[in-house]
């Protein structure tokens, strides 16, 4: 009798096996070769392969996980005493035994190759007015019969010494009033906040306080990356990123809402998920900037609506179906302490939303590259899980969102990873032979330098390796304009190697490793993805009426490091006059714009009323048009645009390679 089995998915990589009931986490996750960490051989002493489960249904993976899936927790656990603190809920893989179907998520802190958030800040053309200021105050001492209060002393003192006669307190503060106003210096610091129009007093401090930050985070579906800057200077004084924990309720938006569908307690749990994330993040902010808790005076998030209304604690099933129904598009102001973060004398101001499936990350995307303040045409595209496409200038903007899903990112594909130490980011494959080399995060020669580690993992593809792989095979003939793995290619090299009734691509063949292939499904859904988006820009450009765009702007953590050359190449966006010329990476466009909105109150004045409400919104799963524009965009690079020119050599037909940006494109 063979023994039972249960599924093992795990998050965030997307992996998954079979293994016998009685299994160790551990011992699947090695068996799939799982980025967990561990330096005990699995006898629960280290603490550092702690990892979560959620009971559920999962649509994603149709899957309904017990909370029983995994063994009690047993008296290694429950004994643990190690340097790394066994956090609440969280089980050490080495001890918790499969008993069924489940999903177990890897948290960042128990990954030995952290994934590489590249995502940085530009402040060029900030305007320095954040929304709290710092106030120091000489409070004079109050004598009997005065028949004063401590917040009359207060509020005297603004008036007198800062001529700010029309300012509240807040009622939170009332217990903190008079250890201000009787320091023994006389003098005490309040913190003046007018981000709800009305100057207020938002915390107070006896004695001189002269350290007032805020933090600017952009809530992606996949990444959440931050920014903790000095609200009187501007300076940057932290950055950080985090994988976005949802992902283990699915990896793109609709399985999200799938599961606040499908489990009663759904909303809950993922509201609960990305506020601890943004938490844990601002803490890790704090910590490197060697802040304190109540020195975090205001905090701008932005993010697509689904995240926008589960982060506000909103349910977001009106957004899976027509007419995608907003809760708000309005900018919402709250208190840090409303949504769970720790920060007491935090406000948090949540950018406005444009549109059903066009967030505020898209606004604050808007607001950092200008394609309203700009007499030329601008398409700016964030590529991620889920593409925001923005297309016009001064005289109008049309905006846009297409379901690229996950395959960008390395996700769902046989090769794929995210952007991790060793991840393949580059790639060249030699017209001739067809061989190919590559370079991967964390070293600075290619894979035919005699240089290269070899000895360090190479994990996978990341995807902006995918883009060129595809690229690069097409260019060299490896696979047709349809994104067909051609047959005829084996007689050219041994790397195109028969798989079923199609052809794979070998890229990389470790010695002690699985190979990394590119298989034609791997293609399919790289074609997909790029099908859909570029069928968004194109649903845009009919309704602009625009034939070609000069300008064009790729933005988020992906889209900062795609080649433009592969991104043409690829027919990913369109191929104007300038061609790849046209293409410029701008890095995290919706991080940098939630650094304006969190440092300029004119900034948030703009893009609420300047921008978010003049937007023309278009729905492209309600375009008849939408259907064909995305078949054509199917093809290599489109099927409008003819392919590179080719030539003949020895009897074999290959395209002409293109001149990359870098220059790394000769072979």
């Amino acid at each position: 009798m063979s023994p039972e089995k249960a599924r093992v998915v795990f998050t965030p990589s997307g992996t998954e096996t079979t293994v016998e009931i009685g299994s160790t986490v551990l011992d699947a996750a090695r068996s799939l070769g799982v980025d967990i960490d561990s330096v005990c051989g699995g006898r629960g002493i280290c603490g550092r392969c702690q990892v979560t489960s959620d009971a559920g249904t999962f649509g994603k993976w149709a899957l309904s996980v017990s909370p029983e899936a995994l063994s009690e927790v047993g008296p290694t656990e429950r004994d643990y005493r190690g340097k790394r603190p066994l956090k609440a809920g969280h089980r050490l893989s080495c001890q918790a035994q499969v008993r069924s179907d489940v999903i177990v998520d890897v948290p960042p802190e128990s990954q030995i190759n952290k994934q590489i958030v590249r995502k940085e800040v530009n402040l060029d053309g900030v305007t320095l007015d954040p929304t709290v200021r710092l106030h120091y105050l000489e409070i004079p001492k109050a004598s009997l019969g005065d028949d004063l209060t401590a917040t009359d002393l207060i509020r005297r003192a603004l008036a007198d010494q800062w001529d700010r006669p029309d300012v509240c307190i807040s009622t939170r503060l009332l217990t903190s009033v008079h250890a201000a106003v009787t320091a023994p210096d006389g003098g005490t610091t309040v913190a003046v906040s007018v981000a709800s129009g009305t100057p207020v007093v938002e915390a107070i401090w006896p004695g001189f306080e002269d350290v007032a930050v805020g933090v600017a985070i952009d809530v992606g579906s996949t990444t959440i990356a931050g920014h903790l800057l000095d609200l009187q200077t501007g300076e940057v004084l932290a950055s950080a990123g985090r994988m976005n924990p949802q992902i283990r309720f699915g990896e793109d938006l609709m399985s999200r809402v799938s599961f606040v569908m499908m489990n009663p307690d759904g909303l809950g749990e993922l509201t609960a998920a990305v506020r601890t994330a943004l938490a844990d993040l601002i803490t890790e902010l704090r910590r490197e900037a060697g802040c304190a808790a109540d020195s975090i005076l205001s905090i701008t998030l932005v993010g697509n609506p689904v995240m926008h209304h589960l982060l506000l604690g909103i349910d977001p099933t009106p957004l899976g179906a027509a007419p995608f129904l907003l809760a708000t598009s309005d900018a919402v102001q709250i208190r840090a302490t409303d949504l769970d973060l720790p920060f007491t004398n935090a406000d948090v101001y949540v950018g406005p939303c444009i549109a059903g499936h066009v967030g505020a990350d898209t606004s604050a995307a808007i607001l950092a590259e200008g394609p309203h303040r700009s007499a030329q045409t601008q398409l700016l595209v964030d590529v991620g899980t889920n593409a925001e496409i923005v297309l016009g200038n001064s005289n109008g903007l049309f905006a846009a969102s297409s379901p690229t899903g996950p395959a960008f990112e390395g996700a769902q594909l046989s090769c794929g990873v995210r952007a991790t130490t060793g991840a393949i980011e580059r790639v060249r494959i030699d017209p001739d032979t067809l061989e190919p080399r590559f370079k991967v995060i964390g070293q600075e020669v290619w894979s035919d330098d005699p240089a290269f580690d070899f000895s360090q993992p190479i994990p996978g593809v990341c995807g902006s390796g995918i883009i060129e792989i595809l690229g690069e095979m097409f260019t060299a003939g490896v696979m047709d304009s349809e994104g067909v793995i051609q047959a005829s290619a084996t007689e050219r090299t041994d790397r195109v190697i028969e798989d079923g009734r199609t052809f794979s691509y070998l890229l990389h063949s470790p010695e002690d490793g699985p190979n990394l292939m590119v298989t034609q499904n791997d293609v399919r859904a790289i074609q997909l993805a790029k099908a859909a988006l570029r069928a968004g820009i194109d649903l845009l450009l009919d309704h602009a009426k625009i034939d070609a765009v000069d300008d064009i702007r790729l933005a988020g953590a992906f889209g900062a490091h795609i080649d433009p050359v592969y991104a043409v190449g690829i027919g990913l966006v369109p191929n104007g006059p300038l061609g790849a010329a046209a293409v410029k990476p701008t890095g995290n466009s919706a991080g940098n714009g939630a650094v304006r909105m969190l440092l300029s109150q004119a900034d948030r004045t703009e893009i609420e009323s300047a921008v978010a409400q003049q937007v023309t919104k278009i729905e492209t799963a309600t375009e008849p048009r939408f259907q064909d524009l995305f078949v054509d965009a199917m093809a290599f690079p489109h099927r409008s645009e003819s392919p590179a020119p080719t030539s003949s050599t020895g009897g074999r037909r290959r395209r002409r390679r293109p001149t990359s940006s870098s220059g790394e494109n000769d072979v």
